[in-house]
């Protein structure tokens, strides 16, 4: 039995990136789980949308998908990151196995 799972985050960020800002901070975050042993990892950018409501006084947003395999008990570690990176409005962690 593998002990990986497999996970996405939809990660929020503020509208202040531009293309190229984007990706670099895309990138640093992926080899920040490499640390862990995270494997395929994949980046889908969902592009930058109005937001239902002010999200710290923000209306757009950067909508960014991470799609991974991991070990259960790094997920933590993974969203102390997350929550102490002033870029990111929100974000929504999901186990895709059952």
């Amino acid at each position: 039995m593998s002990l990986l799972r497999k996970y996405e985050i939809m990660i929020l960020l503020t509208e202040e990136f531009n293309d190229s800002e984007l990706k670099t901070w895309v990138f640093n975050y992926a080899k920040s789980l490499r640390k862990f042993n995270v494997c395929d990892i994949s980046v889908i950018s969902r592009g930058k949308h109005n937001l239902s409501y002010p999200i710290a006084n923000k209306s757009k947003g950067n909508y960014i998908q991470l799609n991974f395999s991991s070990m259960p008990k790094y997920i933590n570690t993974f969203l102390s990151t997350l929550k102490i990176d002033s870029n990111v409005l929100r974000f929504l962690v999901l186990n895709k196995q059952p």
